[in-house]
């Protein structure tokens, strides 16, 4: 008896993820679920420098700020309970200090800037299309910081704003590195406070959206995190205790799937051998003085010395 519907997934032919690959991460919570993975696994990465964004006008704004070098100023922060914030970024960029946020921020644009150059695959994660709009810049922001709901208007983006949203990006990308891959996702997180049919309009939007533009021969693509979330794993047990966000259990299967899917086989067998040092890093000894721990150790650094000569940007 089969109890489940499995989507069917193919291997990537060409484009594939390996250990000589940069990654550049971007968008919604489940970008920094699958990037922390990449992270763990010692790939080349780097996830959200302006921390998570949910929409793509969000994204493009950091895309097309970084390849321009448009630096931020002070008159670009606003301060609400005696924070600094900037509507463009995430609130971990937040700081009590004006000049530690602008640091902060200018900071990550010439950071952005170098990964777009180097990235051969930037995975993006769209959250949703609802946006909020400052009423008094007429600006469309990435977060609202606490600000009072006042001063915003709620939007649903169209789908064609959101294509042309995605076009920007893979156009501003494309024309510094042309051989970037572009991986989309639809993070399967609900967004609940818009609203159970408000949240399907806007899931619904993103995917319709990605799908004009997917297209492998443009090294475009689609990895179906939001469909394994809703059909393969459609059981409350797979979330966490607030009903909305998929527990570690399903974030593990969803990012088995995009293992089996994207990592090149090569990669695979250094894959294992990084989880084994993961794995072993973390044995706690009854004896540290034992001669077999002096040994284990022993092993353990010339397993990742042996790592490290063959990638030296790996760090454990």
């Amino acid at each position: 008896m089969n109890l489940q519907t499995k989507i069917s997934l193919s291997k990537q032919l060409h484009n594939l993820i390996g250990y000589e690959s940069k990654i550049l991460l971007l968008g919604s919570c489940f970008s920094e679920n699958i990037g922390e993975k990449f992270d763990y696994l010692k790939f080349e990465t780097s996830i959200n420098p302006f921390g998570i964004l949910f929409h793509p006008l969000a994204i493009e704004t950091l895309i097309t700020r970084s390849i321009n070098k448009d630096f931020y100023s002070k008159d670009e922060l606003i301060l609400n309970n005696e924070i600094y914030s900037c509507f463009d970024a995430h609130s971990r960029l937040n700081s009590l200090s004006k000049e530690n946020i602008l640091k902060g921020l200018n900071a990550s644009i010439e950071h952005t800037y170098q990964q777009i150059h180097e990235a051969s695959h930037v995975i993006i994660t769209l959250g949703t299309a609802w946006v909020y709009r400052h009423i008094a810049t007429d600006k469309i922001v990435a977060n609202c910081h606490k600000v009072p709901q006042k001063q915003f208007l709620k939007e649903l983006l169209c789908i064609e704003k959101i294509t042309e949203s995605l076009k920007a990006i893979i156009s501003l990308v494309k024309s510094v590195n042309p051989n970037a891959n572009f991986i989309f996702t639809v993070s399967p997180v609900r967004h609940l406070k818009d609203g159970f049919v408000e949240n399907t309009r806007s899931k619904s939007y993103l995917i319709s959206a990605i799908h004009q533009l997917v297209d492998a021969r443009k090294q475009l693509y689609y990895f179906p995190s939001y469909e394994i979330m809703l059909d393969e794993l459609r059981d409350y047990r797979f979330y966490n205790a607030d009903m909305l966000h998929p527990n570690h259990l399903a974030v593990e299967y969803i990012w088995n799937k995009f293992k089996d899917v994207w990592i090149s086989e090569p990669s695979l067998d250094t894959l294992q051998k990084v989880t084994s040092i993961q794995t072993r890093k973390l044995h706690k000894a009854f004896n540290p003085r034992s001669e077999s721990h002096i040994k284990f150790l022993d092993q353990l650094n010339l397993d990742i010395a042996a790592l490290k000569e063959r990638y030296p940007f790996m760090d454990f």
